[in-house]
């Protein structure tokens, strides 16, 4: 994620703002070129701060508090691009659902930005029903069955119990499945793995038999597969083969949790250069510094084709990141480990996606 600039006063401003602390300069982004810009009035409404012929309108979630894209002021929509993939959302008649819902959205715009800084296709299933994507966030106390409500993606269409919402249901379940990692962001970035892997693999015959090679024939019978899982539990050995142990359950699952393992490097990555981080780590205040641990992130993550020169830098960052974390008492940040059959997944997915 980019840092941005209120282009009225030079304050540093961030994705989620709707004003500038400092100047309380509007703001609202744009998802062409990835920018959050400083707005001002114009007679027909808003105009971008440099550019008053750029005349500009809210989403109309803006007034629900839970987004602040922008559309051209002459759009006949009403919706962003990312709050157009919506197809069911929760009552917002009531103040929790409301509240699960704008921190739904504040997740999924995330992934939006994510998708489109990959040069990623996103495109609604209102334009596109067959090959389009959209979100169901559904409570299960409003749901006229007793069913619950499971978290998932079927054909383009992805489906978030609003409960993964409640930091203490998540976490409630992060200890009850077992995971060293469990958010919001993580739930979106593995399901549109599932998305991407229909509508860049399936149709690809020479991409099919690549990923066949890597993560496994995907045409065992899933359910089989997922009973398996749930009732022995993972290979003793899963360690070396996979990022997670959920990936173990079958290729389908060992892709999306590769793919969601993608997006968090590359995103952290992002924003580790956006802050201009680097590393330079000692053993003591007195003593040499140690050259393989330096880090200096100036490149291109998504022009550089070596994925293990990004996994490299990437291990140096969390390194670095998990050490803050135990200084403060906090758990790893990266609680993960990459064998190398696993840093090979990655830069399977990294390769197909530069090649875009």
């Amino acid at each position: 994620m980019n840092l941005f600039l209120c282009q009225n006063c030079q304050n540093t401003v961030f994705f989620e703002n709707t004003h500038c602390e400092s100047c309380q300069s509007e703001l609202g982004f744009l998802a062409a070129g990835l920018r959050l810009i400083t707005l001002k009035s114009h007679p027909n409404g808003m105009s971008a701060f440099d550019d008053a012929n750029q005349q500009l309108k809210y989403c109309e979630n803006f007034h629900e508090g839970a987004c602040n894209w922008l559309l051209p002021v002459d759009s006949a929509y009403s919706l962003c691009s990312a709050c157009d993939l919506n197809h069911k959302i929760p009552n917002l008649n009531s103040e929790e659902h409301r509240q699960d819902w704008i921190k739904i959205e504040s997740a999924k715009h995330r992934l939006v930005y994510e998708l489109l800084y990959l040069g990623l296709p996103v495109i609604s299933k209102r334009l596109d029903p067959e090959a389009g994507l959209s979100f169901n966030f559904l409570a299960e106390d409003l749901m006229e069955t007793s069913e619950p409500i499971m978290t998932g993606h079927m054909q383009g269409l992805i489906t978030l119990n609003t409960a993964e919402a409640d930091p203490v249901q998540r976490e409630k379940m992060k200890a009850q499945m077992e995971e060293p990692y469990r958010t919001l962001i993580g739930h979106f970035r593995h399901e549109i793995g599932h998305y991407y892997w229909d509508l860049l693999i399936r149709p690809n015959n020479s991409k099919l038999a690549a990923y066949r090679s890597l993560f496994g024939d995907e045409s065992q019978d899933y359910q089989d597969a997922l009973d398996r899982h749930y009732q022995s539990g993972p290979p003793g050995n899963w360690h070396e083969q996979f990022v997670s142990a959920y990936a173990s359950c079958h290729p389908w699952e060992d892709w999306a949790e590769t793919w969601a393992h993608y997006m968090h490097l590359i995103s952290t990555l992002h924003t580790a250069q956006a802050y201009g981080l680097s590393l330079q780590p000692k053993i003591d205040s007195t003593s040499k510094q140690i050259p393989a641990m330096d880090l200096k992130l100036d490149y291109d993550l998504l022009r550089e084709k070596d994925m293990n020169i990004i996994l490299s830098d990437w291990l140096k960052l969390t390194l670095a990141v998990n050490s803050l974390n135990r200084s403060m008492g906090q758990p790893d940040l990266y609680p993960f480990i990459l064998p190398p059959q696993v840093r090979e997944k990655l830069g399977f997915v990294h390769q197909l996606i530069i090649e875009l």
